[in-house]
C-alpha cells in the first residue's frame, strides 16, 4: 500500500510543477526584460509606397564579425533574435527584379566579395527553420567597405521619388540595395479609383484630392474633371471652387476661371476663421487682365 501511495504522491507532484511551469510561463509573457540585442523598426515611405524593416540590432562587443560571430557562404537572419522582417505596402522591384507587395522575412548569404539577400515568404521564421523553397526572391549585392558601426543598422541612405537605397550596416561593412517603386503616378491614380468609389456619400475632400492630384499630374482629364464635378455637387468650398477655376483656366475658359475663382475667395474669406486669399486674388486679376 505504501508503494502505491508514493507512485500516487509522484503523479500528482507531476501534475503540479508542470501547472505550475505553465503558470509562470503565462506570467512571464507580461514580463518585459532587456534584451541584449534591441528591437528596432524603420519604415521609409517611396511614393505612396511603404517600406517597414522590423528586426534586432546586435553589437560587435570587440568580436570578429565576419567569418566568425557570422560565417560565410551560410544563411544568416540578418540580424538576432527572431527573423528580421521587411513589408511593402505594393508591388516592387529589388535592385531590378520584381516582387510582389506583402512581408517577408529577410535572410542572407555572406561572403567576403558577394551577398546574397533571401526574401522568404515565410516572415516569422528564424534561421533554424528557414526553408528554401519558400524563398520569393534572391538578389546578389556587393558589399562595401564601411565606417564602424557598433549596432547592426538597415537605414534609407538616399530617397527619391520612385525609389530608395536601403542599406544593412555593420562593424566596418555596408550591404547596399536599391528598391523601386515604379510609376507613382499611375499607382496613385489607380488607388484614388478605389478610394473615390468608396468614398461616404458627404465626403467631397477625397474627389476633389483626387481630382487636384489628377489635373497637377496631366491625368486624363474627363477623369480629373468627373471627380472634381462629384465633389461640387456634393459641397462647394473654397478648395474645390478654386481648382474649378484653375481647369477653367488651363482651358482658356477666362471667364469661367475668373466666376469660380471669386466665388472660392468669397467662400474663403466669410469663413472663421478666414483664409488667406491674397494669393488667389493676384491670380484672379492676372486673369482679369488677360481677359482685357
Amino acid at each position: 500500500m505504501k508503494s502505491l501511495s508514493n507512485k500516487y504522491y509522484v503523479y500528482a507532484l507531476a501534475l503540479f510543477l508542470i501547472g505550475l511551469s505553465g503558470a509562470i510561463r503565462e506570467a512571464s509573457a507580461q514580463l518585459r526584460l532587456p534584451r541584449p540585442s534591441q528591437s528596432a523598426s524603420v519604415m521609409q515611405t517611396v511614393g505612396i509606397t511603404d517600406v517597414t524593416i522590423t528586426y534586432s540590432r546586435p553589437g560587435v562587443k570587440k568580436r570578429t564579425i565576419w567569418g566568425e560571430l557570422v560565417p560565410y557562404d551560410k544563411v544568416w537572419r540578418a540580424g538576432a533574435n527572431e527573423a528580421t522582417t521587411i513589408t511593402f505596402s505594393d508591388d516592387v522591384t529589388i535592385n531590378g527584379q520584381k516582387l510582389a507587395a506583402g512581408k517577408y522575412s529577410l535572410h542572407a548569404i555572406p561572403s567576403k566579395e558577394e551577398w546574397t539577400l533571401l526574401f522568404n515568404k515565410a516572415a516569422t521564421q528564424g534561421n533554424y527553420s528557414y526553408d528554401e523553397k519558400q524563398d520569393a526572391l534572391r538578389v546578389k549585392v556587393k558589399p562595401q567597405t564601411a565606417e564602424f558601426r557598433e549596432w547592426m543598422t538597415f537605414e534609407f541612405a538616399d530617397v527619391r521619388p520612385n525609389a530608395a537605397d536601403v542599406a544593412l550596416h555593420w562593424e566596418r561593412v555596408r550591404v547596399p540595395y536599391t528598391i523601386v517603386v515604379g510609376d507613382v503616378n499611375s499607382l496613385t491614380l489607380t488607388k484614388a479609383r478605389a478610394t473615390v468609389a468608396t468614398a461616404k456619400a458627404d465626403d467631397w475632400a477625397t474627389p476633389m484630392q483626387a481630382a487636384r492630384f489628377s489635373f497637377e499630374n496631366k491625368g486624363d482629364m474627363s477623369e480629373t474633371t468627373a471627380w472634381l464635378e462629384k465633389s461640387l455637387k456634393i459641397k462647394e468650398a473654397p478648395a474645390n471652387l478654386w481648382l474649378k477655376a484653375r481647369v477653367m483656366a488651363d482651358a482658356g475658359k477666362t471667364q469661367d476661371a475668373i466666376t469660380y475663382g471669386e466665388r472660392s475667395v468669397q467662400l474663403a474669406k466669410a469663413a472663421d476663421p478666414k483664409a488667406d486669399t491674397s494669393t488667389q486674388e493676384k491670380t484672379i486679376a492676372e486673369w482679369k487682365a488677360k481677359k482685357m
